[in-house]
């Protein structure tokens, strides 16, 4: 009978050093196919919400009042026109009025849109005078309405309060002069912003004396001001919050305990510049360190 040959300790040996080498590559080969996946999925996530993000930023810059937009100091009286050439890195948020787009474009009649305000003055009736003006084509309850809802019952177009209300920036008024809308903590002055409230459907009647203003044919109606403010001890990790629903022509600031939502968590940059008529933002965000290894995305949007 013939015997079996058994395996030597050596070949036994050499046996379990390969399959320790097959199986240590394996790992390493599923490690990295996780670390992969893993940066991947992250990337992914931070290119959707800087997308986001940035995006949400130019829809509220888009319906700016141009010449009211301001690169301010946080916290501080210290601010400059965003036109100005020496902005440095300091000025690290951005502040404007914006216009009432909502209000603007009304509500749905079956056939057309019909607007909550014209932007027009019709300067040839009788009735428009230093008191109040004729706004043709108007539908002021329908921007009431819509300013009330959005303003979270704050603002109300036909009964201002003595703290809360809507104004009105005739366009013909070209000043880049922050003080003259109200956005000088400093000062009470607010010439280019006029509070006004609502007579009827299309009489929008000032409520402080503009006996030297000088009217013109086409106007902004606006409620709110609004500020992005990076908030945060590091420079490099921080969150940008949008604040909004205050009146800097009645004193209000951006700080006042008004509303106010966190935009984006584990910004490491936030950038403008206006160039033209155009404001240029840049913004990145970072993954908090998830995986060991910083990652970042960044982009960038020109706003008109």
């Amino acid at each position: 009978m013939q015997k079996r040959k058994a395996f030597t300790l050596i070949e036994i040996i050499f046996v379990i050093v390969i399959l320790g080498i097959v199986a240590m590559i394996g790992a390493d080969i599923i490690s990295h196919m996780y670390q992969g996946y893993t940066r991947s999925k992250i990337v992914n996530e931070l290119t959707q919400k800087t997308e986001l993000t940035i995006e949400q930023i130019a829809k509220r810059l888009q319906y700016r009042v141009k010449n009211t937009a301001i690169a301010r100091i946080k916290s501080t009286n210290n601010f400059k026109p965003l036109s100005s050439t020496d902005i440095n890195e300091s000025y690290n948020m951005i502040e404007w009025i914006g216009y009432d787009n909502e209000g603007f474009l009304g509500e749905y009649n079956g056939s057309v849109n019909i607007p909550g305000w014209s932007g027009f003055v019709d300067l040839d009736n009788p009735d428009t005078n230093k008191t109040q003006i004729v706004t043709k084509g108007s539908h002021l309850t329908y921007a009431k309405e819509t300013i009330n809802a959005l303003s979270y019952n704050g603002v109300d177009l036909s009964n201002p309060t003595a703290s809360d209300g809507a104004a009105i920036i005739f366009k013909c008024w070209n000043s880049i002069d922050p003080k003259m809308y109200g956005l000088d903590y400093s000062s009470t002055d607010h010439n280019n912003t006029l509070r006004v409230k609502s007579v009827g459907e299309d009489i929008l009647q000032f409520t402080e004396n503009t006996a030297s203003k000088e009217l013109c044919e086409q106007y902004y109606l606006a409620w709110s001001a609004y500020a992005i403010v990076p908030e945060g001890s590091n420079e490099n990790d921080f969150n940008l919050t949008l604040y909004y629903n205050y009146q800097p022509w009645y004193g209000e600031h951006y700080y006042d305990g008004i509303n106010h939502a966190v935009m984006a968590e584990h910004v490491s940059t936030f950038r403008f510049i206006k160039v033209g008529n155009t404001v240029r933002i840049k913004l990145c965000i970072q993954d908090n360190n998830q995986t060991g290894t910083p990652i970042g995305v960044c982009k960038e949007k020109a706003v008109f």
